[in-house]
């Protein structure tokens, strides 16, 4: 790290330039190439100022690339070299194909299936996937492999509602606010309202979630669609504000929490079994490829920071030390969305009636 540290500075001093070569990073591990990829992404959502001075370039294998199958690891191969690869059909990247380059591909997939190489490193050095820390909720092939954000939610469409915030921090970097919705007829999840401090520390100690927006984005997610439940977590810092929206929005769904507070869904005080079936439905309809999403730079980030914890025994999800940057809330919210989306599916909410057909004589 002093050594990127020295030559970035000496770059700038130069008006120069420099290049960052990596193999993919493993999450968490605080690398040069993770800091990097985050200060970018930062950039791309408008947490920090833009730079254009850095061209982010990055490209892996198919999150479907089975290393067991030849066919589909040469082809995971061919598409992470580019046109470096030396298969004789040339690259899989350009039309006409580039002629055959440089990276030899038997000999890799030989070093693949060699029993002393670590299926993580496997992925990360030839495959090119940011994978996961080792105690992840999900890893990046696995949530990549559900994004699809060109699917479209139109006006009127049933959905749920999932929702975490937090109001500040005493120490620390904030955790952030969300709002993640998720249409009952597919398992679609979308983000409509992610809201969190930027990269700055010296913000932190007065940061606040911007309220009226928050606000306005629930408003115009009742007003946009039909919501057939609204699960929401509201913490020591939110209750008020989730008993204000019962009363708003309560009659308006179809699917209630319980009769006294429609909203409010813990995910704390004593119900960690409902906590880790909730989160392990998520998990298993990523996992199965049962669901999709919308694929954006918070919502997927947030995913990718959840860490595997215990609370009293059972599954729960949590940041990866107390105070860490890394915040995970939009995460959460979509665990309460989804189960929002089960417990309306069991109901037979969103339903497609059936049509009677009738003969006429």
């Amino acid at each position: 790290m002093k050594m990127y540290e020295t030559m970035k500075s000496n770059a700038a001093k130069i008006g120069g330039s420099f290049i960052e070569t990596p193999n993919a990073f493993t999450p968490g591990d605080e690398s040069v190439a993770e800091r990097t990829a985050n200060a970018w992404a930062a950039m791309e959502e408008g947490r920090a100022k833009k730079d254009r001075g850095i061209l982010y370039d990055h490209r892996e294998a198919p999150p479907e690339t089975d290393l067991a199958d030849e066919v589909s690891l040469t082809a995971g191969l061919r598409y992470a070299y580019g046109d470096s690869s030396d298969h004789p059909d040339g690259c899989v990247l350009h039309d006409p194909p580039c002629a055959p380059g440089w990276s030899p591909l038997e000999s890799l997939k030989a070093t693949i299936w060699d029993p002393d190489t670590l299926v993580q490193k496997a992925l990360s050095d030839f495959l090119n996937q940011i994978t996961h820390a080792t105690n992840a909720w999900l890893s990046q092939p696995e949530w990549s492999a559900c994004a699809d954000p060109g699917k479209v939610v139109s006006d009127r469409e049933v959905i749920t509602l999932g929702f975490d915030g937090s109001r500040g921090r005493f120490k620390g970097k904030p955790d952030a606010t969300a709002l993640i919705a998720c249409r009952v007829s597919d398992g679609h999840v979308f983000s409509v309202f992610v809201d969190e401090a930027d990269d700055n520390p010296k913000k932190w100690p007065d940061w606040q979630p911007n309220i009226a927006a928050l606000e306005a984005a629930i408003t115009q997610a009742f007003r946009t669609y039909q919501v057939a439940a609204f699960y929401a977590d509201p913490g020591k810092d939110w209750r008020s504000h989730v008993n204000q929206w019962e009363a708003k929005w309560g009659s308006k769904v179809s699917i209630k929490s319980n009769a006294n507070h429609p909203f409010e869904w813990w995910m704390t005080g004593g119900r960690s079994g409902l906590v880790q079936r909730a989160i392990e439905q998520l998990e298993g309809a990523v996992r199965n490829v049962d669901m999709t999403h919308d694929g954006s730079f918070a919502l997927t980030r947030h995913v990718l920071n959840a860490r595997r914890r215990l609370s009293a025994g059972k599954l729960a999800l949590g940041k990866e030390s107390d105070y860490s940057a890394k915040k995970i809330d939009a995460a959460v919210a979509a665990v309460l969305a989804w189960q929002a989306r089960l417990d309306a599916v069991a109901r037979g909410v969103g339903r497609r009636p059936r049509r009677t057909a009738y003969r006429v004589r």
